[in-house]
């Protein structure tokens, strides 16, 4: 198994993308060897991505009342879950949780709304609190829903510089979690952030009942349409969601998801987000050690995160820099 592993590692370092039976070799990887793919993936990030880790900070700008029925999400319309929920929040609320990001240590703030997309209205309020996020020396994302050219134009001429959409899983699966919107919905938004020179942030979640040939599936889906950032999150079971009786993803095979999205996108910014802490525990210091280079910290959508701190203290005891 150690040979199968340092083959493929080799040939990743080589500049040739592994294939789909190779990529489900590596996660049938069991026992010790584990420890030994997590070590072929750090070196691989090493080689492609250096010591330096990308932190970025969120802020849920409007929450809740979501006509959307994301099974995973506690703003759906099908949620029972008890989380707060508001309109738009005022511009000078989204400059203070920035600039408590940039003192944190973060590089990116993203502004995240709930719905199926920002309303008209909602999008000229953004586009001035990119504006003034960008004056603060940070670099903005948003995560909108499904925007036209047109919209996502406006964000870009405010200095939006990168859009997060995520695929979410596979295309085979994803209609187990959404019946309100489609993969394709996403894969044109996604090709209309990009057309306006947008960078692209999008991924997935783990441990949503999806089987190890989704999650490969998606990575081969990621390496079409080739965003910059790769996001993990692993599902955190909510109390009223559809997902909400699911069990957390066993810690190591979240990192082996990690390790074999390194293998899968050797070049990508891989960051670790939602479910990080409550999926991995005490193990939460191998996201580097298997492949990651990326964090989002602070907190969450609906669940708390982590402080700026611990991440920064973490990064550094593992002799990577931000």
């Amino acid at each position: 198994m150690l040979r199968m592993i340092t083959d493929l590692e080799e040939k990743v370092l080589s500049g040739t993308p592994i294939q789909r039976d190779e990529a489900l070799s590596l996660a049938a990887v069991s026992g010790r060897a584990v420890f030994d793919l997590f070590a072929s993936a750090d070196r691989i990030r090493d080689r492609f991505r250096g010591d330096r880790v990308d932190l970025c900070a969120i802020i849920n700008a409007k929450s809740g009342a979501c006509p959307e029925d994301c099974s995973y999400c506690a703003q759906s319309s099908k949620s029972s879950a008890a989380i707060e929920t508001y309109p738009l929040k005022g511009k000078d609320e989204v400059l203070k949780k920035a600039a408590e990001a940039k003192q944190g240590g973060a590089r990116r703030f993203c502004i995240v709304t709930s719905g199926k997309k920002a309303s008209q209205q909602d999008l000229r309020k953004i586009g001035g609190m990119i504006s003034a996020v960008r004056d603060l020396g940070l670099l903005p994302c948003a995560t909108l829903g499904l925007l036209q050219k047109e919209e996502l134009q406006l964000l870009r001429d405010a200095g939006l510089e990168r859009f997060h959409h995520n695929l979410e899983t596979s295309e085979a699966f994803f209609p187990k979690i959404c019946g309100t919107h489609t993969y394709q919905d996403k894969l044109i938004t996604i090709e209309a952030a990009q057309s306006v020179g947008l960078s692209l942030c999008s991924g997935g979640i783990f441990g949503l009942g999806e089987r190890w040939e989704d999650r490969i599936d998606m990575a081969s889906a990621l390496r079409g349409i080739a965003p910059d950032s790769v996001p993990i999150n692993f599902l955190a079971p909510i109390a009223g969601t559809g997902l909400g009786t699911r069990d957390l993803l066993d810690p190591l095979e979240a990192l082996k998801v990690v390790s074999i999205y390194r293998f899968m996108l050797p070049e990508k910014e891989i960051r670790i987000c939602g479910g990080r802490m409550q999926t991995l525990g005490q193990m939460n210091a191998f996201v580097f050690l298997a492949g990651a280079d990326g964090l989002l910290t602070g907190n969450y959508l609906t669940t708390t995160g982590r402080r700026f701190e611990d991440d920064l203290g973490l990064i550094r005891a593992c002799g990577l820099r931000t």
